[in-house]
């Protein structure tokens, strides 16, 4: 047990930590002192992208640099611990998708970070996915792929930015629910995945629209099926994978900004505030539109309860495919 000395002192120390964080959210952001947001993925990726973009607006809102720093691998969980670490002061930020918080607990056991140790903050996008080919591959649509597979029994790979990411999930769904066997070729990262798929090293791969649009487009790759329950906007002639008779293959997760646990109100106010304020900009929105995301924003509660709701999504899914990662 405590002495009555040791607790009376451990209180102050907890009072005066209590005290301080409050003062300095009254005077959030130190003029000139910079905020670093972490992005646990590789440069040239969608998070980074959507990072740089939104780093600069909130530069000029708020008046301080802000320093976007990618900080890869181990699945996210450098970059997590780092932020988690951080003093809970808003002055490091993570910039992270649905991995870190909802399939890494779902699928590791042992993880170097917790994510229950984290503030929710902001919102920044629905992010929506896309199956695509290498260009020179036989097939164009979902059934064609699925013929190609099951003529050509162990033949066919996939790519992912990382095993367990939204990527590995969907394509070993897509294996199981087409009864196609394919190998899982993980990379650290989308942009790594993206150049080797257009190399024609492995022929498809479940990527993001943020890095997956800039390659259609150019047609160094082709657009197979989107997966989500609706086409998105961004290129609405291309059929969603259930439409083209393969159901169940969907997702519809997030990108947000997080904090460490334990930041004062104030400041996960002023830093949502902010974040919606450069939402709100015409030439944002538009960016955001145009790598098939949609925009979200909302408060930092909303974004609490996105992260449960796709808890409660994932979970079932993870069983039921028996993933279980060290």
């Amino acid at each position: 047990m405590l002495s009555t000395r040791r607790a009376f002192a451990i209180s102050l120390a907890a009072l005066a930590a209590g005290i301080s964080l409050q003062a300095h959210a009254q005077t959030y952001p130190t003029p000139g002192k910079p905020i670093r947001i972490v992005v646990p993925f590789s440069p040239g990726g969608q998070a980074e992208v959507i990072g740089r973009r939104l780093g600069t607006h909130l530069s000029e809102s708020m008046g301080v640099p802000v320093i976007i720093d990618t900080k890869p691998g181990a699945n996210t969980g450098i970059g997590a611990l780092e932020v988690q670490r951080a003093a809970p002061d808003g002055y490091t930020l993570l910039l992270t998708n649905i991995l870190t918080h909802v399939q890494n607990p779902l699928l590791r056991p042992k993880l170097s970070y917790d994510a229950s140790k984290f503030t929710p903050i902001f919102q920044i996008v629905g992010s929506g996915v896309v199956l695509i080919a290498n260009s020179a591959q036989p097939f164009n649509n979902v059934q064609e792929l699925v013929a190609y597979g099951k003529a050509n029994p162990g033949k066919l790979s996939y790519a992912s930015i990382g095993t367990g990411s939204t990527a590995h999930l969907l394509g070993e769904l897509f294996s199981q629910k087409t009864g196609i066997n394919m190998t899982h070729v993980p990379y650290k990262g989308s942009a790594q995945a993206g150049q080797d798929l257009i190399g024609g090293q492995v022929p498809i791969m479940f990527d993001g629209f943020g890095t997956a649009i800039s390659a259609i487009s150019t047609k160094q790759v082709k657009p197979i099926g989107v997966a989500s329950h609706t086409r998105n906007a961004a290129m609405p002639d291309v059929p969603t994978i259930t439409e083209q008779g393969v159901s169940g293959i969907e997702s519809e997760g997030y990108i947000g900004i997080f904090g460490p646990a334990g930041m004062p109100a104030e400041v996960v106010t002023r830093l949502n505030n902010e974040f919606q304020k450069t939402l709100a900009i015409d030439s944002v929105d538009k960016f955001l539109r145009g790598t098939g995301n949609t925009p979200a924003g909302g408060s930092a509660e909303k974004f609490s309860q996105k992260i449960s709701d796709e808890m409660k999504i994932w979970s079932p899914v993870v069983k039921r495919l028996n993933l279980v990662l060290e």
